[in-house]
């Protein structure tokens, strides 16, 4: 086994067990650069080249033929010789065999003398060539729409994480998904890909993809800092980096579940089926989660942390921890949750503890001391109230009026001698050891 395979299969062990402890937060001017490149790469395209928007965008004129042998470069030398030099040549398979499609921005003019041009190049009348012209307005419409409902769409997501869990977290979720955009319509840019109705409505999808896995890393997020941070013991970086190696393994297992069908479609529907709605349907979705599931664990989650990092309570906390030397430890998920284990068990061994507390007239005496459990109080039984904090054993309840008992007491074993029935021998009964409710303890 070599050394690429140990170590493949070592991190792959370290997942399954929660023994990862990556520091997200450290190396969060790795991340951010990288994204920033890939973003400045796409805009740059995007100034210089601009979006290759299809047919329903700039409006224009599509046929569809029966390729009866002929290719994409044949059809391709077919139309420019008639005029169209810029025109966008597909090939289509369904179930009557493969086409070709062309589209093109032409004068009405020359539609007719394209039609003729593709007749001739697959051997069949002009009848079964079909002619479809869309102008730009329906494009527009959609484009229009897709801005209101992105403008909605930000609007419900940071009230919702705002009133869920707070506001800095919002402001992350949303710069997560602004981050996204930007990486797809880059790689738009850069390769060329079409743009059409069936991209803006799977880039609109990712948005709700992206934005489910940034809330899961927030809600562990904030699980963690009710618990641990809040103790002081950890700074929030190191929180937030215990909480992404906790959701790591779930972030890998559902992003592969979800791509991997997308890219089934993808690869399928282009290659074998030649079916255009499904590539660009499946390209636009490929690209954006991929993006969603980076800018989740490495653009969202590192940015909260850089923001409540400068809040005054979190500042106080890593310099004490830095004073100490305890600032910046990682902790696996694997070791917080035994030590979260650990102090469970500790509090179910403490044993629970009540104070015996008695009553006379408007007095209160606690404290309770084992020498006073035979006292006899004129005015009744003792009052037992659980769930005081001596932890001593509460005093028997004692009956009045017992005048002239002997015998051995149950209690002490000793012989207990005659006692007047109103109380003690010798006169008036001394007060118990103890704290007077509202004085001092004597």
């Amino acid at each position: 086994m070599t050394a690429a395979t140990e170590a493949h299969h070592g991190l792959a062990r370290r997942l399954y067990y929660g023994e990862t402890a990556f520091d997200f937060v450290g190396r969060r001017r790795r991340w951010f650069a990288m994204s920033g490149t890939i973003i400045l790469i796409g805009l740059l395209a995007l100034g210089f080249k601009g979006l290759n928007f299809g047919i329903d965008f700039k409006g224009g004129t599509n046929w569809e033929v029966p390729a009866n042998g002929a290719t994409v470069t044949t059809a391709r030398s077919v139309v420019a010789k008639a005029g169209l030099g810029d025109a966008t040549v597909l090939t289509l398979k369904g179930t009557n065999g493969t086409a070709i499609e062309v589209q093109a921005k032409v004068d009405p003019g020359n539609i007719a003398k394209v039609t003729t041009a593709l007749a001739s190049m697959a051997k069949t009348s002009e009848d079964n060539v079909t002619v479809d012209s869309v102008g730009p307005t329906w494009g527009h419409e959609i484009t229009h729409k897709a801005e209101e409902a992105l403008a909605v769409f930000f609007v419900v997501v940071g009230l919702f994480i705002t009133f869920r869990f707070q506001a800095k977290m919002a402001f992350a979720a949303i710069v997560a998904v602004i981050h996204d955009i930007l990486v797809t319509v880059g790689v738009y840019a850069v390769f060329g890909f079409d743009v059409t109705p069936n991209t803006v409505i799977a880039l609109l999808t990712i948005l709700g993809y992206s934005l489910y896995d940034t809330v899961v890393v927030f809600d562990k997020v904030d699980e963690n800092t009710k618990g641990l941070a809040a103790s002081g013991r950890m700074t929030y970086s190191d929180t937030v980096n215990l909480s992404m190696n906790q959701v790591l393994m779930r972030s890998i297992n559902t992003s592969f579940v979800a791509i991997l069908p997308i890219f089934s479609v993808l690869v399928i529907g282009d290659v074998f089926l030649g079916a255009t709605t499904l590539k660009e349907f499946g390209l636009a979705l490929f690209v954006g989660l991929l993006t969603g599931a980076y800018s989740s664990i490495f653009i969202a989650a590192p940015i909260l942390a850089v923001l409540k990092e400068r809040e005054p309570r979190y500042a106080t906390i890593r310099q004490r921890l830095e004073a100490r030397g305890a600032a910046g430890a990682i902790l696996t998920p694997r070791a917080a949750a035994e030590a979260s284990g650990a102090a469970t068990d500790r509090r179910t061994r403490r044993a629970p503890t009540a104070t015996a507390t008695f009553a006379r007239d408007d007095t209160e005496f606690d404290d309770v001391g084992p020498d006073d459990a035979d006292l006899d109080l004129d005015d009744g039984p003792p009052i037992l109230k659980p769930g005081g904090g001596n932890g001593r054993p509460s005093a028997a309840p004692a009956r009045s009026g017992q005048a002239g008992r002997t015998g051995k007491d149950n209690a002490s074993g000793q012989t207990s001698r005659p006692r007047p029935a109103g109380g003690r021998p010798g006169g008036q009964r001394p007060s118990p050891r103890g704290r007077k409710k509202g004085g001092k303890r004597r």
